[in-house]
C-alpha cells in the first residue's frame, strides 16, 4: 500500500519523466536476420519464440547475435532445430493474445516466451496481466501442446539506465511485482518453467537506448535458457 500511495503521490512526476523519456529515447531497429529456419542434426526438436522488442534482437543489428539466433545455435547442437520468431517492438501479452487467437494449431515442442516490459511501462493493471498471462499460456497449451514453455522473467526496470530518479523505482518495484507474480503462476503447471533474470544488469552491457539488452545480456540469455532446456528434455522424453 505505501508503494502505491507513493506512486500516486508522485504520478504528476512519474508521467512528466515517463513522457521525456519516450520523446528523447534512441530508437533502435529490430535486428535483421531470418525468423524461421532449420539447422543441426540428431532428434527433431520445434521452437517458437515470442515476444517483444527483446525477443525481436532490438540491441544488436543481427539475429545471429540476438536471443533467437544464439539459441538457436546452441540447441542446434543437439537437436535437428525448426525454429521461428514471432517478436515485435511494443508487444504486450494483450498483443501477443490477438496474434495466438488467429494462429493455425499446430504441434511445437517448445515455446520460449519474452513478455512484461511494456505492460509495466504501459501501466496494465497488475491482477489484469495475470489473468492474460494466464490466458496465453492456456491458448499456448491449446495451439500447440508443447512438452515445456519457458517463461522469460521480467526484466529488472529498476537498473535501466535510461530511466531517471523516481520513474526508475516506480517501474522498478512494479516490475519487480510482475515477475514476482509470474513465478507465482508458473508453479502452477509442470509444463511451465519460469526464467527469472539473475544475472547483475551492467549498464555498459546494455544497448546504446539504455533500455535494450546489448550482446553480452543475449548471450548470457541465450545460453542460460538452452542449459534450462537441455537439462529438461530427456526428462520431457520420459512422460
Amino acid at each position: 500500500m505505501l508503494n502505491f500511495a507513493t506512486r500516486l503521490a508522485l504520478s504528476p512526476l512519474l508521467l512528466a519523466q515517463g513522457l521525456s523519456v519516450r520523446a528523447n529515447a534512441v530508437r533502435l531497429p529490430e535486428a535483421a536476420g531470418p525468423r524461421t529456419g532449420r539447422l543441426g542434426s540428431g532428434p527433431k526438436l520445434s521452437l517458437l519464440i515470442l515476444g517483444d522488442s527483446s525477443a525481436a534482437g532490438v540491441g544488436v543489428d543481427h539475429q545471429n547475435d540476438a536471443l533467437a539466433g544464439q539459441l538457436a545455435v546452441l540447441l542446434a547442437n543437439h537437436f535437428t532445430l525448426d525454429w521461428q520468431l514471432v517478436a515485435k517492438t511494443g508487444a504486450t501479452t494483450r498483443t501477443a493474445l490477438q496474434w495466438l487467437e488467429t494462429h493455425p494449431p499446430a504441434p511445437i515442442d517448445i515455446v520460449v516466451t519474452a513478455l512484461g516490459v511494456n505492460d509495466v511501462t504501459h501501466a496494465v493493471p497488475y491482477p489484469l496481466w495475470l489473468r492474460q498471462q494466464n490466458r496465453m499460456f492456456a491458448r499456448i497449451n491449446t495451439l500447440f501442446a508443447p512438452r515445456r514453455v519457458y517463461v522469460s522473467g521480467v526484466p529488472p526496470l529498476g537498473d535501466f539506465p535510461i530511466l531517471p530518479q523516481p520513474l526508475r523505482w516506480s517501474l522498478g518495484t512494479q516490475a519487480r511485482r510482475f515477475d514476482a507474480g509470474l513465478a507465482r503462476l508458473t508453479e502452477m503447471s509442470a509444463r511451465l518453467s519460469h526464467i527469472p533474470f539473475n544475472s547483475p544488469l551492467v549498464p555498459s552491457q546494455m544497448a546504446q537506448d539504455g533500455f535494450h539488452p546489448g550482446p553480452e545480456i543475449y548471450t548470457l540469455w541465450a545460453k542460460e535458457m538452452a542449459s534450462r532446456i537441455l537439462s529438461d528434455w530427456p526428462l520431457d522424453l520420459e512422460t
